[in-house]
């Protein structure tokens, strides 16, 4: 593929489309957290992005090296997904019923399941790499980077909407948080096997 409008229009569309699940967990995360500062959600977006950038750059890099160990290894991924994001959702499902109703601050994001979010939001974007086979090694770096600008925009949006909301439900956020991430889970799950 050559630089063209076309590539720059194509990197944003498929960085939208990897990012929805970045934007329903940042959503999670903002009604869990509806005080979250600015510095914060940068943060949060940015974890996002930078996973959302790598797995592909990781999918491109064993194209050219790797690949019949990554085929292997794609039909994993929709249960790591799982795996990672039903536990996340089911611990913040517990808590939110446990807690029955506290005061949400007690449930704070850390930097340990943001990661685990991040990994779990953008592994299936792994499988992008095969998408951007064809380019060379400069096209797939701009390529990720556009993905991970729209993944960060996309995320903040969600944390923004979802802390918005969240200030509303109070405690019960942190219950519709980890239901969201169940579903999220469930999601990739079955568009994965599917």
């Amino acid at each position: 593929m050559e630089w063209s409008l076309f590539f720059f229009v194509k990197s944003a569309l498929l960085g939208v489309g990897l990012a929805m699940d970045a934007f329903s967990v940042s959503l999670a995360n903002g009604l869990n957290e509806p005080e979250m500062k600015k510095k914060k959600m940068c943060g949060a977006a940015g974890v996002f992005a930078f996973f959302q950038a790598a797995m592909p750059l990781i999918g491109w890099v064993c194209v050219h090296t790797v690949l019949r160990y990554l085929e292997a290894f794609e039909k994993l991924i929709p249960w790591i997904a799982l795996a990672l994001l039903l536990y996340i959702g089911g611990k913040m499902l517990w808590e939110g019923i446990k807690g029955g109703g506290e005061e949400v601050a007690a449930h704070r994001l850390g930097i340990a399941a943001l990661l685990v979010q991040g990994v779990a939001t953008s592994i299936d974007a792994l499988s992008v790499g095969f998408a951007i086979a064809g380019y060379g090694l400069i096209m797939a770096v701009v390529c990720a980077l556009i993905i991970a600008a729209v993944t960060f925009v996309i995320s903040i949006s969600g944390l923004e909407i979802g802390k918005r909301f969240g200030t509303r439900l109070s405690g019960r956020a942190t219950v519709l948080g980890g239901m969201i991430l169940i579903v999220i889970g469930i999601e990739i799950f079955i568009s994965g096997i599917f």
